[in-house]
């Protein structure tokens, strides 16, 4: 099993990420020859040293894990957006092999949860949402929602890869955290986490992909429903609602999730053209995605006063977990 470093990148150097990962420059050092082509794109790729993410690869379970780990709050922030994004293209780039898919390669599962303790993620950052609908900067709130948007789309459509998505939620997921984890084909959740889209209490709505995701799992009136009161539900009521698929007892969502894998390894190619063919008859776009967010920013400027008040005071709940 592979684990991650802990390697730092500064702000340029992510942005730019996607574009250094692999070299085609040929200044690599040759392949020796006990490695395998596996082992050389490992060699030559940071999918390992990512600065929010811990990456690690088990071969046995055909898994690759992923864990956000944030450097300050539990939420998404700029730079966790960037290594999520980071994480994405270049787990492709590895494994995808010829076909850009990997149907023939070893990855058959991704999975993506969070070390931070009791929190898989409680959405935007706030305390940024703040400031810029104070200085009026609807360039950065709109860049935020659109990146934000084409990691839900990715998530949605596996990647691009033959693969089956799994979401580990082992702690809280909220507004943000909520909506990028119901695009995973597989939640398992334990018992104690919560769930919810709270963005109502502070006059704002879910705008990276909540309606258009919950609409297609659970239909417009309930997904109405939960975006307009805002309610913190379970991980046995979500998963009453079809949106969680099994909740386990706190401390054994990484087995149960190993054990799901190991189950359900046989049928891989079924379940993956399932997901598929439900894509297919329930098609959700990035373009769908990215207006929505426009709708998103625009109500984000229009907050009040009292509004940016109580979104302050939750961006301070959320440093306090620290």
């Amino acid at each position: 099993m592979i684990d991650s470093g802990r390697f730092n990148p500064t702000r340029d150097e992510a942005e730019h990420a996607s574009d250094d990962y692999v070299s085609d420059s040929g200044d690599h050092p040759p392949l020796a020859a006990t490695e395998s082509a596996l082992d050389a794109a490992f060699r030559q790729s940071t999918l390992f040293d990512l600065g929010q993410i811990d990456v690690r690869w088990d071969a046995d379970l055909a898994t690759l894990w992923a864990f956000m780990t944030p450097l300050e709050r539990p939420n998404s922030n700029m730079g966790l957006i960037r290594d999520t994004m980071a994480w994405q293209r270049e787990s492709r780039r590895v494994f995808g092999g010829a076909d850009g898919r990997g149907q023939d390669g070893p990855l058959k599962f991704m999975v993506l949860g969070s070390r931070f303790p009791g929190v898989f993620n409680l959405g935007g950052d706030l305390e940024m949402f703040a400031e810029c609908i104070q200085r009026r900067d609807r360039e950065t709130l709109l860049k935020y929602g659109v990146a934000s948007c084409e990691i839900v789309d990715r998530i949605w459509h596996c990647n691009d890869m033959n693969i089956i998505n799994i979401g580990l939620a082992q702690g809280d997921a909220l507004g943000g955290g909520l909506e990028a984890l119901m695009c995973f084909d597989v939640i398992i959740a334990e018992r104690q986490a919560r769930f919810g889209l709270p963005e109502v209490l502070f006059g704002l709505f879910p705008g990276m992909g909540a309606y258009s995701i919950l609409s297609r799992r659970v239909g417009p009136v309930l997904a109405r429903q939960m975006l307009t009161e805002g309610h913190i539900y379970t991980a046995d009521e979500m998963c009453e609602m079809g949106i969680v698929t099994q909740v386990v007892d706190t401390g054994e969502g990484e087995a149960a999730t190993a054990q799901w894998i190991k189950d359900h390894s046989a049928h891989h190619a079924g379940y993956v053209g399932i997901n598929r063919a439900g894509r297919r008859v329930n098609p959700m776009t990035l373009e769908e995605l990215i207006d929505i967010v426009e709708t998103w920013t625009d109500t984000a400027l229009a907050l009040s006063d009292r509004d940016l008040r109580m979104m302050r005071r939750l961006a301070a709940a959320q440093t306090r977990l620290r």
